[in-house]
């Protein structure tokens, strides 16, 4: 394949974000874009000089090689039933859904078919956490406290627990997902939220949520979410093993040790364009560096939507694996 014919699905930021990057790349046609909004389909297609389509089907129907769906976390579903029906390789923005049934069906889909996909964590691509890596392989950790400080996205949809699933879902995630790569499988969350939704017409979040974990090799660990400011102030991860203090971030990463204190700083964009550079490569059997497929992301979700569910009930919910039998049943964020 010497070109890659790219269709996205969706038009919203993060959308208009990849067109960007994909269109950029020498090998990368985008063949069109659709969106519930065919104006904004329309402006994001004559934007990057092609074509909007009415629905999902009709781009189906048009050969693309790749379909990107960068859709809010309560559309997901539909789309990626059909892409994955088609056989076409698909990318999905994070988060996967709003709900773990969703996200479930997709993967088990995804699983059937055997179909390449790739989900958008691109914190994974960062120099930085292959170094945390490295660094962690020899040490175990022994705590870790991750932290989302940010302001309520300018989107109506965000402030509902029914749309978005709330700040951990839809913004730590990005955290959550680090923490399960360098630290491992959580095994139990206890959350609590606020209950005092930010000032946001029809918001039901939470303002602030905190969690507790603890992981399957031991470890412990604390995740703090909170929508309270009018920046973003905080969103990375704090790790100490034996003998080490990292703390992570988009911007970089700083080390503590024996040796004293040294800072290896990041680039995010560059993580940005890595994921879809990736993601095109193993499409046209060129690469094969797709670090969170379907499946990985869904342990993600898994997470995720166990702080949300224990902050909503005010119960401690233990995951579903080898080490751990459920304590509260049904992962949800349902009201």
């Amino acid at each position: 394949m010497r070109t890659c014919r790219v269709g996205l699905v969706g038009a919203g930021g993060v959308a208009q974000r990849h067109a960007r990057v994909l269109g950029g790349f020498a090998d990368v046609e985008l063949l069109g874009v659709t969106d519930v909004l065919p104006q904004a389909a329309a402006e994001l297609a004559h934007a990057h000089g092609t074509r909007a389509f009415d629905d999902v089907d009709e781009l189906l129907a048009a050969g693309p090689d790749a379909v990107y769906v960068c859709v809010p976390p309560f559309a997901h579903g539909p789309a990626e039933e059909a892409v994955v029906a088609a056989g076409v390789p698909m990318f999905v923005e994070k988060p996967v859904a709003v709900d773990l049934a969703t996200a479930e069906r997709i993967a088990d889909l995804v699983a059937r078919r055997g179909l390449l996909t790739g989900v958008g964590h691109h914190w994974r691509y960062l120099p930085v956490v292959r170094q945390a890596r490295e660094l962690l392989a020899e040490r175990p950790v022994r705590m870790v406290a991750g932290a989302w400080w940010d302001k309520v996205p300018p989107v109506a949809w965000w402030s509902r627990r029914d749309r978005s699933g709330g700040p951990v879902v839809e913004q730590a995630a990005h955290v959550l997902d680090l923490i399960r790569c360098l630290v491992g499988e959580a095994t139990e969350v206890t959350a609590y939220g606020d209950g005092a939704p930010p000032p946001v017409d029809g918001a039901d979040i939470d303002s602030v949520t905190t969690a507790t974990l603890r992981f399957a090799n031991g470890a412990v660990g604390t995740l703090t979410a909170a929508c309270v400011l009018g920046w973003k102030h905080r969103a990375g991860l704090e790790i100490l093993a034996d003998g080490l203090a990292l703390s992570l971030g988009e911007d970089g990463l700083v080390v503590r040790d024996a040796d004293g204190e040294r800072r290896f700083d990041a680039d995010p964009e560059a993580a940005r364009v890595a994921v879809d550079r990736a993601f095109v490569d193993a499409v046209r059997g060129v690469g094969d560096d797709v670090r969170v497929p379907y499946a990985e992301a869904l342990g993600t979700q898994r997470l995720a939507l166990a702080v949300a569910d224990s902050a909503r009930t005010g119960r401690p919910v233990r995951l579903d694996t080898p080490a751990a039998a459920p304590l509260a049943t049904g992962v949800t964020v349902d009201a």
